[in-house]
């Protein structure tokens, strides 16, 4: 790990109207004091904020258009976290790209989103690159790696980037601009939406930290980053960063390796999903009892459901520092529960949080009471509904009517309040906290010439909670497309993790008087006694 030394490394320090709050208090009255470290290397306060304040100063450069955005491919390292912060406080506004992509899937978010630039590490720069090349940005910025030989100009490693940055003070005054995140829905095509950090408008950088501040997330102490930083739950690290706490970045997710961290850092605090506890307790006893793992206050978990036995495990292990919360990209948090009162109410995902109303709904809109199963829907004061970038018509399709939106999840709630999801209206696959949305994948392979229609479902898989498998009926039975055919073919239009692991060939697809495909029917052989999302 290379250690930057007390003076930051190729950093100019400036000084510039940026608001950076507890940043910059905690430089003044600590700059040699761990802020963020990843698996390359570790920066004080100081070189933080005189890197944020570089980085908003050469966002804004190439970004002089307030409608225009950087796009930030999510690779697990510290210049991901220091570009959403960067480009949230000088009011360029950040995307969170995956950096599993291809050219056509990221083409689709730079149109939508006004992306003039990007930032990288290894995992999405060849991409980026391509991006670059094809005229679509006008900047590319690496990190943890060189940039590729014969990269277009405008191409430019981090440290460079960061060297050469003008005066932020040259630059106009912006409002904060939330980072933007993207999902897909049940159309196919993914669609950008803020993150809900701060529900009500603020006009300054100052005042979005107040309110970022009273709604504080994580206890004040380190905070460890296990899962990919493209995803709205890791990148709640951001924030954690912001209000001047320390954050460690881990590029890849290894069990043991954390359980070290945790003890090296006196981790207070974490984002995880079901696949890390069970990796977590499936280590040796005599490994998992080598670290002292008091310093743990929280640890938030959302993503996908888990296991019982997992979650009880994981309390016993730790103690009672789970919170669990439920919620979308598009709508943040609306449920939360604790693990006591999940001991108390197992398979809940909590009571509704405010500023919220839970509605459980019938086939015709009315309000169920408690205990009977309809829709979820979830009442919200003006401002705090769901909103999509750029589609006015998916952002309707969320709503059951004025101010009642949902999430397309079916439950009930108990006398006492707490909520269950026990099923999906719409086909959406958790898998390892990841949302996926088989009509990405059914696009991509009805292209295939082979192919004569597709249904594509989640299964179980014992680590990951669901894997894709694809129900392809070929055009011509006696000689159906190979598996390594139908796998070339999606790994040239979507991201690897959007592609089904499992295929089978069937004879037709069962459809109902509509023509739409019987999902219910094709998941049940799967899933025993019922598919279910409570834990």
């Amino acid at each position: 790990m290379r250690i930057i030394g007390p003076e930051p490394l190729t950093v100019r320090t400036k000084v510039s109207s940026l608001p950076l709050g507890p940043i910059a208090d905690r430089a003044a009255e600590q700059p040699s004091a761990v802020a963020l470290v990843d698996d390359l290397a570790v920066r004080t306060w100081s070189q933080v904020e005189a890197e944020l304040r570089s980085a908003s100063a050469a966002m804004l450069s190439v970004a002089p258009d307030p409608d225009s955005r950087w796009g930030v491919l999510g690779d697990n390292a510290a210049p991901t976290l220091l570009a959403h912060a960067a480009g949230l406080l000088a009011g360029v506004g950040t995307v969170a790209i995956s950096r599993q992509l291809t050219l056509r899937e990221l083409a689709d978010q730079v149109e939508d989103a006004g992306i003039v630039g990007l930032v990288t590490g290894p995992g999405g720069a060849a991409v980026a690159i391509e991006a670059l090349d094809a005229g679509l940005v006008d900047a590319v910025v690496v990190h943890s790696c060189d940039v590729p030989t014969g990269a277009p100009g405008g191409a430019v490693s981090w440290d460079a980037w960061i060297a050469a940055a003008p005066k932020a003070e040259d630059f106009p005054v912006r409002p904060p601009r939330p980072v933007m995140v993207y999902t897909s829905g049940t159309t196919g095509r993914a669609r950008g939406t803020e993150t809900r950090w701060v529900l009500a408008p603020v006009e300054t950088s100052g005042d979005y930290l107040r309110v970022l501040r009273e709604r504080a997330q994580f206890p004040a102490g380190p905070h460890i980053v296990v899962g990919p930083l493209q995803h709205n739950g890791p990148l709640a690290a951001v924030r954690h960063l912001l209000l001047g706490e320390a954050v460690i970045v881990m590029g890849r997710f290894d069990a043991a390796r954390t359980l070290a961290l945790i003890e090296e850092y006196e981790v207070r605090s974490s984002v995880m999903v079901p696949t890390h506890f069970q990796r977590m307790l499936a280590l040796d006893p005599q490994v998992r009892a080598r670290y002292d793992l008091g310093s743990v206050t929280m640890i938030a978990h959302t993503g996908s459901a888990c296991p019982p036995d997992v979650k009880r495990g994981m309390i016993d292990w730790f103690g009672p520092v789970f919170t669990e919360s439920y919620g979308g990209s598009e709508s943040g948090t609306l449920c939360r529960i604790n693990s006591t009162q999940w001991l108390a109410h197992p398979g809940s995902v909590g009571r509704v949080v405010e500023p919220y109303r839970i509605l459980v709904l019938d086939e015709l809109g009315a309000e169920l009471p408690a205990g009977e199963q309809g829709l979820l829907a979830f009442e919200a004061p003006e401002g705090h509904g769901i909103r999509y970038h750029r589609d006015e018509e998916k952002t309707a399709k969320a709503y059951v009517r004025p101010g009642v939106f949902t999430l397309g999840d079916v439950g009930h709630v108990d006398e006492d309040g707490f909520i269950f999801v026990t099923d999906r209206v719409s086909d959406m696959v958790v898998s390892g906290g990841v949302n996926l949305y088989p009509s990405e994948s059914e696009q991509v392979l009805l292209e295939h010439p082979a192919v004569q229609d597709v249904a594509v479902i989640g299964v179980p898989h014992p680590d990951l909670g669901e894997q894709l498998l694809a129900l392809v009926v070929p055009v011509d039975p006696s000689a159906p497309p190979t598996l390594a055919e139908l796998d070339a073919w999606c790994r040239e239009r979507l991201g690897a993790y959007k592609i089904p692991r499992l295929v089978e060939f069937i004879e037709v697809l069962p459809r109902n008087e509509m023509q739409k495909v019987d999902k219910k029917a094709l998941r049940k052989p799967y899933w025993g006694e019922g598919r279910t999302i409570g834990g």
